[in-house]
């Protein structure tokens, strides 16, 4: 059973001290079919930490992952969806994330959602999402390259081009990252 992860203290540890987490998540790639929505992420154990990331979260005990989805996209944009809304999932991985005061390693299924650009709502934000959430975009997907702060995953503008090819809709297998590593301190 997994350590739930909104227990977080951010005080910083050492790095062999930090508690290691596991839990299932999912992802959103929430796309206009020009743009996507990244939210800013911080480590506040790490002052000046940030990088971009797509809505998503851990899953709820009983929750599918359709289920957790749609929950989290409410959440955390304040957009409501249905679940076959979602295509997906397009992408799975073991994500293991170092950050100051823990090791999260959260098994997650990427889905996308392709929308109308809207405004997104943040009052549904956790309390922890309130401290490290610094802000949210519509990033041009010409422009994900040009972004200075990392965009986690690596592979998103990958991930959103095999999303987007028509050739492979409905018959898309899911693509296997395997574990990958995104930390502000390395695991």
């Amino acid at each position: 059973m997994s350590e739930p992860f909104r227990t977080r203290t951010f005080v910083p540890t050492a790095p062999q001290d930090r508690p290691r987490r596991t839990r299932r998540g999912v992802r959103v790639v929430v796309t206009d079919g020009e743009a996507v929505l990244l939210f800013a992420d911080t480590d506040p154990g790490l002052p000046g930490s940030r990088w971009w990331t797509t809505p998503g979260g851990g899953l709820d005990p009983g929750e599918t992952e359709r289920d957790a989805a749609v929950r989290e996209l409410a959440e955390e944009t304040g957009l409501g969806v249905r679940a076959d809304d979602l295509v997906g999932p397009v992408m799975r991985r073991v994500a293991v994330h170092g950050y100051s005061d823990q090791i999260c390693a959260q098994t997650e299924s990427f889905y996308v959602l392709t929308t109308d650009r809207f405004t997104v709502d943040t009052a549904g934000h956790t309390a922890d999402e309130q401290l490290t959430l610094a802000g949210h975009a519509w990033v041009p997907l010409a422009g994900l390259a040009d972004l200075t702060d990392p965009v986690w995953p690596a592979v998103l503008p990958e991930l959103i081009a095999r999303a987007a090819d028509p050739t492979r809709v409905g018959d898309m297998p899911v693509w296997d990252m395997g574990e990958v590593e995104e930390s502000t301190v390395p695991v």
